[in-house]
C-alpha cells in the first residue's frame, strides 16, 4: 500500500482481512494513477459537483465521514440484533471506502482547478467505473455490490445489509446539502 493511499485512508487499518485491505488500497492506487486528480485535490475539491466550488466540505471529508458512520452503524447492528441481522464489518468498511472511487475517473479539473464532470463521467457514472477498477484489483463481488448499489443506480437491485448501510450513510450526509439548493 502506498503512503499516499494510506494517508488518505487510515481507516484501511479497520479491515482485518489482509487480502481485502490490500485489494481496497490497490483499487485506490489504480484510480489515482488513472485520474487527473491527485490526493491533494481530493482534500480540497467539494464532495459534490451539485453545490459548487465554494463548499467547505471536501471530497475526503465526506468520504471519510461515510466510512465512520457506516462502521458505527454496522457495529450497532451487530451488537443489538442478537445475530438475526448481521453485518460483515470488513465488507462494509471496504465497500464504504471504495463507494466513490470511480469519481476519480468521472471528474476532471477545469482551467481554474475546479472539479467538473468530464466526458468519461457523462457516459459512465462512478458506480460503474468504481466496480470496473475494483474488479480489476480482485475486490470480491460482495464489496463490488456496495460500490454498484450505493448510489441511485442501486435502487433497481436488491441491496445487501452492508450496501443498505453504506447507501444510507452516504445519502444522509448528502441529501441535506442537495435540499438546500432546491429551497433557493
Amino acid at each position: 500500500m502506498t503512503k499516499e493511499v494510506y494517508n488518505l485512508w487510515p481507516e484501511l487499518d479497520w479491515i482485518k482481512d489482509q487480502k481485502l485491505k490490500e485489494q481496497t488500497a490497490k483499487t485506490w492506487e489504480l484510480a489515482l494513477e488513472r485520474s487527473v486528480l491527485g490526493a491533494e485535490d481530493l482534500k480540497r475539491i467539494p464532495f459534490t459537483l451539485l453545490v459548487g466550488p465554494d463548499l467547505k466540505v471536501t471530497f475526503m471529508d465526506h468520504k471519510r465521514s461515510v466510512v465512520h458512520i457506516a462502521r458505527d452503524a454496522g457495529q450497532k447492528i451487530n451488537d443489538m440484533y442478537h445475530g438475526e441481522l448481521t453485518v460483515d464489518m470488513d465488507v462494509l468498511i471496504a465497500g464504504a471506502i471504495l463507494a466513490d472511487v470511480g469519481k476519480l475517473l468521472e471528474y476532471v479539473l477545469d482551467d481554474n482547478g475546479n472539479a467538473v464532470q468530464g466526458t468519461y463521467g457523462k457516459y459512465l457514472r462512478h458506480p460503474f467505473s468504481g466496480v470496473s477498477i475494483a474488479e480489476e484489483c480482485g475486490v470480491p463481488p460482495e464489496v463490488c455490490h456496495i460500490i454498484a448499489a450505493h448510489a441511485g443506480e442501486g435502487d433497481k437491485v436488491k441491496r445487501t445489509t452492508e450496501a443498505y448501510v453504506v447507501h444510507h450513510a452516504d445519502f444522509m450526509t448528502f441529501l441535506p446539502f442537495k435540499e438546500r439548493l432546491e429551497v433557493k
